[in-house]
């Protein structure tokens, strides 16, 4: 092991002590035993990994993962054991644990990468955790659940030279390279709005938190669960899926879908960080003269507009409209009254000076607008395809950990997916904006963050015309933790 890794893992082995309170004898990562069998390869040639978060997306994950031909699945770690149970199946031989820092503090010279598919609030602290060992990481969208930890992710990456993936499958698909050939063909012109929009949210939003405490299952670790969170009792149905519409856990709309229909634009147009954002977002009624405040909770549907500086691939400046709730931007006049637009639901439209082109979700079925253009162009493919599309997302990052840091192109890392996921978390700002409350010279209630256009200094990484709402753009985090950096 050469001095620099050495001293990377012992950073990271104080950082994660720091981080975790859990005591332990110093380390250095040491050659594991790697079970034999048909398909067998040298130690060398195989991933070993460890995952947080196993049930549900987290179990699919580690599938996929394990279906690459050159992983194992060797520990798994969740909250609730009735969540695990498909993955205790699927892999008999992985050690499972609970809490991920007791497995990260007694199996860390076992295990080469760690997949993240917890809740949103926890992706942050379990994955620098990890970063901090020397580990490679896989982490599920969106990448954080602030801007910090979007940002510090980003330089941990970085900093820990780790192979990094965000779990954002589309991004390896064979449509947004497609695009990309065609816009650099000149195919549409130079674009200078771009529209994203999706049916999401499909769990409950805009509603008020339960006012009736449940008995916590006894398969539920909830203060494991919980962890950054600030501590609130246990509600019914609000794991494993519905913790996506309070602000606390989730990330609303646009944390579940925007890291899907947002990558196409970023990667067509090379798109990093936005410079102003405004938003307008639907209300719900508690009776029919009285609209609900519920600031806990993401609201029902938004129109969210971000203004992104001119790149290398731009004239000017380019427009961002992004839309949920089931909100969609008007049908383009080359699309026929019957046609389908995106895959109906959801899907992205790019606007150029000569012409359009859509996707569906993870950039799939890419077409040219009038749809009978698109089977009469023909562009040279100039952009290397992954292997399996979507599904060779997971045995990209598998590859390019075995090979090390640096060795091969992955299509979401961390200096990718950061900027991303910031660009989503800042359009959440400007939604939470419209629900900060203030009262005015007569004392009457008013919401001065609604209506407004947020300025944003990237490199102080704060509004500059609304302070208010810059507390959400680093949150606080409940006693016990933090991000350790």
């Amino acid at each position: 092991m050469d001095k620099a890794k050495k001293d990377v893992e012992a950073q990271g082995r104080r950082n994660f002590l720091k981080t975790t309170a859990v005591a332990s004898a110093a380390f250095m990562i040491v050659p594991r035993h790697v079970l034999g069998g048909k398909g067998y390869l040298a130690p060398s040639d195989r991933l070993i990994v460890a995952g947080v978060g196993v049930g549900g997306k987290g179990d699919s994950d580690l599938r996929l993962i394990s279906e690459s031909g050159k992983a194992d699945i060797a520990y798994l770690c969740d909250v609730d054991t009735r969540r695990a149970a498909e993955s205790v199946k699927r892999f008999p031989k992985a050690k499972f644990y609970k809490d991920w820092r007791e497995m990260f503090d007694k199996e860390h010279k076992n295990f080469d990468g760690v997949t993240v598919s917890t809740p949103d609030h926890n992706h942050a602290v379990q994955a620098m955790a990890a970063m901090q060992l020397g580990k490679h990481v896989y982490v599920q969208k969106p990448l954080a659940h602030d801007i910090f930890e979007a940002r510090t992710l980003t330089a941990a990456a970085k900093k820990y030279k780790v192979v990094t993936q965000m779990g954002n499958q589309g991004a390896s698909n064979d449509g947004p390279r497609q695009m990309k050939e065609w816009y650099d063909a000149g195919l549409i012109g130079d674009v200078h709005t771009v529209y994203a929009w999706t049916d999401r949210p499909v769990w409950p939003q805009g509603i008020p938190w339960s006012t009736n405490k449940a008995e916590v299952p006894a398969e539920l670790d909830w203060d494991l669960w919980l962890g950054t969170a600030p501590y609130k009792d246990y509600v019914n149905k609000l794991v494993p899926f519905n913790w996506r519409g309070w602000w606390d856990y989730g990330t609303g709309a646009l944390g579940d879908m925007g890291c899907h229909l947002l990558e196409t634009p970023f990667s067509v147009l090379n798109l990093k960080y936005a410079s102003e954002v405004e938003a307008s977002v639907g209300s719900v009624y508690v009776d029919e003269f009285k609209r609900g405040y519920f600031p806990d909770s993401c609201p029902p549907s938004s129109h969210v507009t971000l203004k992104f500086p001119k790149t290398n691939k731009t004239i000017g400046d380019v427009t961002v409209h992004w839309m949920d709730g089931g909100i969609q931007p008007t049908r383009p006049e080359e699309l026929m009254a019957n046609e389908k637009f995106g895959d109906g639901g959801n899907g992205t439209l790019f606007i150029g000076t000569k012409g359009k082109m859509t996707s569906e979700t993870y950039g799939r079925n890419p077409q040219l607008l009038p749809l009978s253009k698109t089977k009469d162009i023909k562009v040279p493919a100039k952009f290397a395809r992954v292997t399996g599309g979507e599904g060779g997302h997971y045995a990209q990052w598998v590859e390019a950990c075995i090979a090390g840091h640096g060795k091969k192109e992955l299509s979401s890392p961390f200096e990718i997916a950061g900027p991303l996921t910031e660009c989503l978390l800042m359009a959440n700002l400007a939604i939470r904006a419209a629900d900060i409350q203030g009262k005015n010279a007569e004392g009457k209630t008013i919401y001065p963050g609604r209506y407004k256009k947020l300025l944003w200094d990237n490199n102080a990484m704060k509004v500059t015309n609304f302070d208010e709402v810059n507390q959400f753009v680093k949150r606080e985090y409940r006693k016990g933790w933090t991000l350790g950096v």
